[in-house]
């Protein structure tokens, strides 16, 4: 009898212990800093899967906003995995300044809201976002890995800005034709 009440209380236990463990990984609250690039790549799924799974018509995000990540199951990262070694990207040329976000009246938070003063090591870009969407990560030549997470009025056409946290930095950096792959 002891065996068959330890059994059901397991069996109790495994079914309803852990069923909010699942729900709650389907959903991610925004936190001050996140961005839906941050997002995506802590939960192996992309930016439009998050996107589409939550509607969303921008990049923008709030604190305390709830996400909807339905590609945390065990096996969606198994499919992105296998979609991963298809990776497909676009090459263009185009030319390159640096900016900072120390500037005079600059406030650090990109269009896409990630604050760059508290996260110097950010490796962001800023793009025409009809060349460029927002959201894409990018391999710019020279700079490296980055998300494309900010557009500027001066940037138009092939033209980017990379981030470099530092003002004499971004000044070394002057105008650079680079190459950039841009991954789809």
């Amino acid at each position: 009898m002891k065996k068959i009440l330890l059994y059901i209380c397991s069996a109790t236990f495994l079914v309803f212990g852990f069923s909010e463990v699942t729900s709650a990984a389907g959903t991610y609250q925004v936190k001050s800093g996140d961005t839906l690039w941050s997002i995506a790549k802590k939960n192996k799924v992309s930016v439009n899967q998050i996107k589409s799974w939550n509607k969303l018509k921008s990049d923008k995000l709030k604190p305390k906003q709830v996400l909807k990540l339905s590609g945390t199951t065990a096996k969606k990262p198994a499919a992105i995995k296998a979609s991963a070694k298809k990776v497909s990207y676009k090459t263009i040329t185009v030319s390159a300044t640096a900016y900072t976000a120390s500037c005079k009246g600059c406030s650090g938070i990109t269009a896409t809201g990630i604050n760059l003063k508290k996260n110097p090591k950010a490796k962001v870009i800023s793009v025409d976002p009809k060349v460029i969407p927002l959201g894409s990560k990018v391999y710019v030549e020279g700079y490296g890995e980055a998300i494309a997470a900010d557009k500027g009025s001066a940037v138009r056409g092939n033209k980017i800005d990379v981030f470099i946290p530092n003002k004499s930095n971004a000044l070394k950096w002057g105008r650079k034709t680079v190459k950039v792959k841009v991954y789809r």
